[in-house]
């Protein structure tokens, strides 16, 4: 492919320029500095009609259904369908793993969920609510064809990690960003014991499947659209774009809602108005030992931080999520399907 031939471009942002922001990134940089979370992608692409794939977080060490965890969901733009969410509103908790796909392919990895799930259920319980998020990848994919599988679940738990491939990969496989390769980008940020006078310090991790329009610009500098326009592309600006935030904070669930709006600031740092036709959803999610709910007890004591404590973990928030779009970007390779080819981001094109 024609960006291969480049073996500069498939760089993060961090190793093309300065990224500004006080907070440092974690070891990885990436959602799985959290302690607890993992990742993988299951990536199908034939090289002709077939250009998709399902993502796969795991939010937590141990079962998250028997003790789940604080979250809340925040929307920028209802044009999506995220599966699950409105149990999420409702009661506040995550207790599944996560799931990104194409938008036609959600029901396929909610069943292949519920089978991961259902095998670990106690007896007397024969429900579980799983989260599944998507965008629409039919400019470079078979949409339709239905050719994301239940057993793809199965095979994305297999490979769960710390490591966390980035660009054309998974759910993010298909997907175009700003007129070019969209993907799957990841970042994080550490947030020092000595900002919130707590004994510990704390990560905030994102990860984002991004597939939204705009005008791009890079922490300031704006960077053109690709030269050749796609007929297929009627309205460029807009796509969808899913993120989800983990944290080993010790936040409650309302405080997660406050966190995950600045996670689509994150989003429109990078240049999205969050358009009529985008699906724009933010989960956030505490994975924080203390305050995992235990459904063989009636009462719990919990420790959350105070409202006081949270301006670093907005800010934070925000920056990750924007560094982990630009990641998407820049580690994402050029796609082709019948008229239509999507370049990856090659900064070496417009930075002097």
């Amino acid at each position: 492919m024609a960006n291969d031939a480049n073996s500069k471009q498939f760089k993060r942002i961090r190793d093309w320029m300065d990224v500004p922001g006080r907070f440092n990134p974690g070891a990885l940089n990436s959602i799985t500095d959290v302690p607890g979370v993992t990742c993988a992608h299951v990536t199908l692409n034939n090289n002709a009609e077939i250009l998709t794939g399902l993502t796969l977080i795991s939010p937590c060490d141990g079962d998250v259904f028997l003790n789940p965890l604080p979250a809340a969901v925040a929307v920028g733009n209802g044009f999506g369908k995220l599966a699950g969410a409105l149990q999420v509103e409702e009661m506040g908790t995550l207790e599944s793993l996560i799931g990104l796909t194409n938008t036609l392919s959600v029901g396929a990895v909610m069943q292949g969920l519920v089978e991961y799930h259902a095998s670990n259920l106690p007896p007397d319980y024969n429900s579980i609510n799983v989260i599944v998020g998507e965008t629409n990848d039919s400019l470079l994919n078979d949409i339709r064809g239905g050719h994301v599988k239940p057993g793809h679940v199965a095979e994305a738990v297999s490979l769960l990690s710390k490591g966390v491939a980035e660009g054309s990969v998974g759910a993010g496989a298909g997907t175009v960003c700003f007129g070019y390769k969209g993907g799957i980008g990841t970042a994080s940020r550490v947030i020092p014991k000595v900002i919130t006078e707590e004994d510990t310090d704390f990560t905030i991790g994102a990860l984002v499947q991004s597939n939204y329009g705009g005008s791009l610009n890079i922490y300031g500098r704006r960077i053109p659209k690709p030269e050749k326009q796609y007929e297929a592309d009627k309205n460029p600006e807009n796509g969808s774009c899913m993120i989800i935030v983990m944290t080993d904070a010790p936040l409650s669930s309302r405080q997660l809602k406050r966190l995950a709006k600045r996670g689509l600031i994150g989003m429109t740092n990078t240049g999205s108005i969050m358009s009529s036709g985008s699906g724009d959803f933010c989960i956030a999610a505490s994975n924080c030992p203390k305050n995992r709910l235990r459904r063989e007890r009636r009462g719990q004591d919990f420790y959350y931080l105070s409202d006081t404590q949270l301006n670093p973990f907005f800010e934070a928030c925000a920056d990750a999520v924007q560094e982990a779009l630009y990641n998407s970007l820049t580690m994402a390779a050029c796609a082709a399907r019948g008229g239509n080819y999507y370049q990856g981001l090659n900064l070496a094109l417009h930075l002097t």
